[in-house]
């Protein structure tokens, strides 16, 4: 399945699920600790897959101990545990406590996959369990609310503060995301009920559960990026899948049932992605080289440790301008489609970005300011460093799932990828067997040859050509044309007709 999200019809998100994936962020499992490793205070978690989990001792969660003493209690089928009533809470786990201390090897835990596995490395997972919804998210043991920063109008907080203590149960903690601004109580109370279904589900699933089970699975890629992305900017969806369209439609109409229709099921011939010209972009926009416009160019390289993007302007110049303006022009231009690129890539981790060259420290700061514009537009936590002096900007962004990649290079017709090609002669040759074949075994008697401009130019230069000679050893008429379309051992044979001869 492939999720492209368009803003003003210009790709910038692009998301890919494989079916049977074996782990996705969100996802809740009973594991086992396999290894306990005191110089790193983490321990190695058994999911049941080829590569156990890193849990680390500050990934706990506070209220680890409360929660052990829950996943036994609701393995041993205690209904209560769905309320959460008559737990008593724990005392918080010591920050600077010591993982041999609090867990052992062989005890099963309650975690929630943090990271996916990325490269040689296992997934990364936590003890504190948490749901996402549109609007909330759910923190079982805590009775703490939270509004979100991005939220500054100080009535509006005050608000949905009062609103979510009316509605949360005990025991849950409540945050309250940033597209909760504005909406009714109605709304709020829809996504909680929903959260408060997938932690009965979790524990009705621990209940006789055995080790390295899913509990819970997080929701679909769709339904995820409906979730996190979705707001009233939003003007149209489109599906293929009729599944998938139904299952959209039913999403977007529990959550904002006047959206629902923004939601169309595709129908026409024409593959989605190239009516709305998706594919192209996808084509365009991967890859080790990514070319902006006016000759500016990106070279994106991907390393184990980070990303390093190089910046250049190709011949991007104006006589009008100065060195120091055409810098500041082609730098800009890159700090739009960079910020662009880590989205639709979904690059994470540390990223460095070699800007070309500026003498003004106005310049370096403006640039700076666009940097920080553009990405204040991704959803994924980020910080980015000023310019340095030596024209470098630095971003950590949000890594919990492999960089998108995609092969956007297809193998080569000449050499079908070997990096080799077969000599002039032995083309020539293979020409004058197809040729002996036609004019003997089929008793053409006429043929057109099409080639490459070389070949053309080798079989028909001088008085006594190899054209000439074909057309006396065979006594045919025999004429060659040059194809610039056609590869270098690309040839076709044409009869006098017209038509083309399949060999």
């Amino acid at each position: 399945m492939e999720i492209a999200l368009l803003e003003d019809k210009r790709l910038v998100e692009y998301h890919t699920e494989k079916k049977n994936h074996q782990y996705a962020v969100g996802d809740v499992f009973l594991g086992r600790v396999h290894k306990i490793m005191p110089g790193l205070n983490a321990s190695f978690v058994d999911l049941g897959g080829d590569k156990d989990a890193f849990l680390h001792y500050l990934d706990l969660g506070p209220q680890f101990a409360t929660q052990t003493k829950f996943m036994q209690r609701a393995m041993n089928g205690d209904p209560a545990m769905r309320t959460l009533s008559n737990l008593k809470f724990e005392s918080n786990t010591d920050k600077t406590g010591k993982i041999s201390d609090t867990v052992k090897s062989g005890q099963f835990v309650l975690v929630q996959i943090d990271k996916e596995p990325i490269s040689t490395k296992g997934p990364k997972v936590g003890g504190e369990i948490s749901f996402a919804g549109h609007y909330l998210v759910l923190v079982p043991f805590s009775n703490k609310v939270s509004i979100s920063q991005k939220i500054k109008n100080i009535n509006e907080r005050n608000r949905l503060r009062r609103l979510i203590q009316s509605i949360r149960p005990e025991n849950f903690g409540i945050i309250v995301r940033t597209n909760a601004e504005g909406k009714s109580v109605a709304d709020l109370d829809a996504d909680l009920r929903s959260l408060q279904s997938r932690w009965t589900t979790l524990v009705d699933n621990l209940k006789n559960a055995t080790f390295a089970q899913k509990l819970v699975s997080e929701e679909d890629k769709t339904s995820v990026i409906l979730r996190d992305v979705l707001t009233d900017d939003f003007s149209s969806i489109y599906v293929d899948n009729k599944d998938l369209y139904d299952a959209a439609r039913n999403y977007i109409q529990a959550l904002a049932p006047d959206k629902a229709d923004i939601v169309k099921h595709y129908k026409m011939a024409t593959p989605i992605f190239d009516q709305f010209g998706v594919q192209k972009q996808i084509r365009s926009s991967f890859g080790r080289i990514v070319t902006i416009r006016s000759g500016v160019y990106l070279v994106i390289e991907h390393t184990e440790a980070m990303h390093v993007i190089d910046v250049n302007s190709g011949n991007h110049t104006k006589a009008t301008e100065s060195q120091e303006e055409t810098a500041m022009r082609v730098n800009t231009d890159a700090a739009i489609e960079i910020a662009r690129q880590l989205r639709l890539r979904d690059m994470g981790g540390i990223v460095i970005v070699d800007f070309i060259d500026m003498q003004k420290q106005e310049n370096r700061k403006q640039l700076y300011q666009t940097m920080v514009d553009e990405m204040a537009k991704d959803k994924a936590q980020h910080t980015i460093l000023p310019v340095n002096k030596f024209g470098l900007i630095q971003i950590t962004r949000q890594r919990v799932r492999p960089v998108i990649d995609v092969d956007v290079q297809e193998r080569c017709p000449m050499c079908d990828g070997k990096g080799t090609i077969k000599s002039s002669l032995a083309i020539i040759e293979e020409i004058e067997a197809d040729i002996e074949y036609l004019l003997t075994a089929q008793n053409e008697k006429y043929l057109q040859i099409i080639t490459h401009p070389y070949i053309h130019a080798y079989l028909t230069q001088g008085l006594k050509s190899i054209r000439l000679h074909w057309c006396h050893k065979y006594h045919r008429i025999i004429k060659i044309k040059p194809d610039t379309s056609l590869s270098l051992g690309e040839y076709k044979f044409f009869n006098k007709k017209g038509d083309e001869i399949e060999m």
